[in-house]
């Protein structure tokens, strides 16, 4: 699977990328046909401890896209809850696709 990191407002350290590249790569796991995959990661401007934002968007066969975009205080919390928020949307994609 091809993954493409962004960070915007920041530049992303090895070991985040690592991070990264080792949670949405374990999403293969769910469905074997994804092509590919869109990370950024952002910072907003806001004032709250909540300004860590990590979008991810998988590519998967048929044209189909699946989207999570999660915040919160440290980005490793971000990409766990996006990931799981995939995960969860790649098994209901494959249970549709099986009926």
């Amino acid at each position: 699977m091809n993954i493409k990191i962004q960070s915007v407002r920041f530049d992303a350290d090895k070991k985040l990328i690592n991070y990264v590249e080792s949670k949405v790569g374990k999403l293969n796991q769910v469905a074997d046909d994804i092509l590919g995959a869109e990370v950024i990661l952002r910072i907003d401007n806001s004032d709250s401890n909540d300004n860590k934002t990590a979008e991810i968007r998988i590519d998967i066969p048929r044209g189909t896209d699946i989207f999570a975009k999660k915040q919160s205080k440290t980005f490793e919390e971000s990409i766990d809850l996006a990931t799981g928020a995939l995960r969860r949307q790649l098994k209901k994609f494959k249970e549709k696709k099986r009926n």
